[in-house]
């Protein structure tokens, strides 16, 4: 609601709908970190010049943001490459840019004997949500090429909600747990150490370039049409991201949306979500995206990726 009251006044402002503007209507996921750019972001569409107006709307989960843009009630999400090349598969025109290259972290107590992936071994690990969880995937996947491990057999394992994760490991219900970036972030800021993170579970299949996690997703068709509006979209919205990084102006705006009250947490936060702005998206990087959908694809026994071996064609933009 705060930021459609936001919104209203950004339009009053500039007197209407401009009938030469494009209106987008961005579909933000409750407490997700694209919220932490808004107030930036409509701050410089005042300030700026675009061929677009920005309509936001909330919404409850990944899955409803999904619905919502496939029946035509938003024009772009955030979410990831692999929804959006099952969707390809399937006949849906949608189509991906890069947000976020960052992912999840595999942490435990300060004082944990576990040191390594071998370390895992009979240990009750907690897995933020369910079995196919890229992170998961991804971390079998080098457990099983570097030493031969296989972490599915050799592990407990406990499917649960980022937040229900971080209190287990905390009561000592759970030794190790697998979890989303921000939610790894709050431990680390605890005292918790990270034994690996998503980028150094990618370097260690032989990945070194930046591989998005999240993304801009949107209806190629549409985009084509609003190719202008699309690209400023993009621009301001990394240059609001970029603003949020090095203003502490831009930074103290957005604290109360981060639900974080210790000043070391949010420390971290800001770090981790500025590490994850991607610099560089050419066909290196989804050349190496590629590579990871085939692992994943084959580490998830073809349930993760459905029928394709193979990235779609148009999955990106």
């Amino acid at each position: 609601m705060k930021f459609k009251v936001l919104l209203f006044g950004l339009l009053l402002s500039s007197g209407s709908f401009a009938a030469d503007k494009t209106l987008i209507r961005i579909g933000v996921l409750a407490g997700g970190t694209v919220q932490w750019e808004l107030p930036t972001l409509l701050a410089d569409l005042n300030s700026k010049s675009v061929d677009f107006q920005l309509d936001i709307q909330q919404v409850g989960n990944a899955e409803a943001g999904e619905v919502a843009l496939k029946s035509g009630a938003v024009d772009i999400i955030v979410t990831d490459w692999i929804w959006v090349s099952d969707m390809r598969e399937k006949g849906i025109d949608v189509t991906f840019y890069p947000y976020s290259d960052i992912s999840g972290a595999l942490v435990v107590a300060s004082d944990s004997g576990i040191h390594s992936l071998q370390d895992l071994a009979g240990k009750r690990l907690g897995i933020a949500g369910d079995s196919l969880d890229k992170n998961w995937l991804l971390l079998q996947t080098l457990a099983k090429q570097q030493q031969d491990i296989d972490l599915d057999a050799s592990v407990e394992k406990v499917f649960s909600t980022p937040q229900q994760l971080n209190e287990q490991l905390k009561q000592g219900r759970i030794d190790a747990v697998l979890n989303y970036w921000q939610f790894a972030v709050r431990l680390e800021a605890e005292g918790y150490r990270t034994i690996i993170d998503g980028r150094s579970i990618l370097q260690g299949l032989g990945i070194q370039e930046s591989v998005a996690n999240l993304g801009y997703v949107f209806k190629r068709s549409w985009a084509d049409q609003h190719k202008q509006a699309v690209k400023q979209f993009l621009e301001v919205s990394k240059q609001a991201r970029q603003t949020v990084c090095i203003s502490d102006d831009a930074w103290q705006k957005i604290r109360p949306l981060i639900k974080v009250d210790d000043e070391t947490a949010q420390k971290h936060m800001r770090q981790n979500y500025c590490a994850g702005i991607i610099e560089h998206w050419g066909e290196a990087e989804k050349k190496a995206t590629g590579k990871v959908y085939s692992m994943l694809h084959k580490q998830s026994k073809q349930a993760l990726i459905y029928k394709s071996e193979q990235l779609q064609s148009g999955t990106f933009w």
